[in-house]
């Protein structure tokens, strides 16, 4: 059995429960995979996507196989020392990826200005057009229930909305596109035990913007989403169950009780 097999097989044994029912019910409830499909995953070079890489893996070698897979790396401009690491686990987890440049650190740095979001645009518009070129209709995202109930919180207290970060979105800019993210019932803690489980090293902050933190696991940080990390633990102390109950909110609006909300991008007034 190769190194890949065995960190493959830990997915569906040691964290059977924890990891692949979870990234099995997720495909399920959202609908996330529709016969025909040919999904492009997505890989950053982070434990997320590698880990999303090797569940969609799984789900076609053993589970259905009624989709097309690619993998797709996108390279914005990472120092040479991550890009290193980037293709060593490709090779060591054997992912067959595609691997493509688009110098988007380089791009967002000439702009000044907090370079996050539209870094981020950015990105996700490079891949869904490599997606649409190597004939997908469906990117892959390796969102987990974390970053859900994080964005959540951070849309009411940040920006005044409830919102959050949906399992299945439509592309506007690219019709017939569609963004699925499959880890959406997976936590982040049980993620970080697999890697850990496998002795595997991923690259944790590649922006050029933040590198310095590139090799600590559990460092210090100043973000937003950080903020809501810690608060969300905080709140966790007193009641085990607020991350869930944050995840439930979202899947249970009652509408009568709302006083202003859009939808079809139209606001009603109750």
């Amino acid at each position: 059995m190769t190194p890949a097999q065995q960190i493959e097989r830990s997915i569906i044994t040691t964290y059977r429960s924890k990891i692949w029912k979870r990234f099995a019910e997720g495909v399920r409830k959202y609908g996330l995979i529709k016969p025909g499909d040919r999904i492009a995953v997505c890989i950053s070079g982070g434990k997320d996507s590698m880990l999303l890489a090797k569940c969609m893996q799984e789900l076609k070698r053993h589970g259905t196989d009624n989709f097309g897979l690619e993998f797709i790396v996108m390279d914005p401009g990472y120092n040479p020392e991550n890009r290193r690491l980037v293709d060593e686990n490709l090779a060591l987890l054997e992912i067959p990826a595609v691997v493509f440049s688009s110098q988007i650190f380089e791009a967002v740095e000439s702009m000044g200005g907090s370079p996050c979001y539209m870094c981020a645009r950015m990105r996700r518009g490079h891949l869904y057009a490599k997606a649409r070129e190597l004939g997908c209709n469906k990117i892959a995202l390796a969102h987990h229930f974390d970053d859900a109930i994080e964005t959540t919180l951070m849309g009411v207290l940040y920006n005044g909305r409830f919102q959050t970060m949906l399992p299945v979105l439509r592309s506007t800019n690219f019709p017939g596109m569609e963004l699925i993210r499959p880890l959406y019932m997976v936590r982040e803690q049980d993620i970080i035990a697999w890697r850990d489980k496998n002795n595997l090293t991923f690259t944790r902050c590649a922006c050029r913007f933040t590198e310095a933190c590139d090799k600590i696991k559990d460092g210090p940080g100043e973000s937003k989403r950080k903020e809501i990390k810690l608060l969300i633990r905080e709140l966790k102390k007193n009641n085990p169950h607020a991350d869930i109950n944050i995840f439930n909110s979202v899947h249970n609006v009652n509408c009568d009780q709302l006083i202003r909300y859009k939808i079809n991008g139209e606001w009603k007034e109750t």
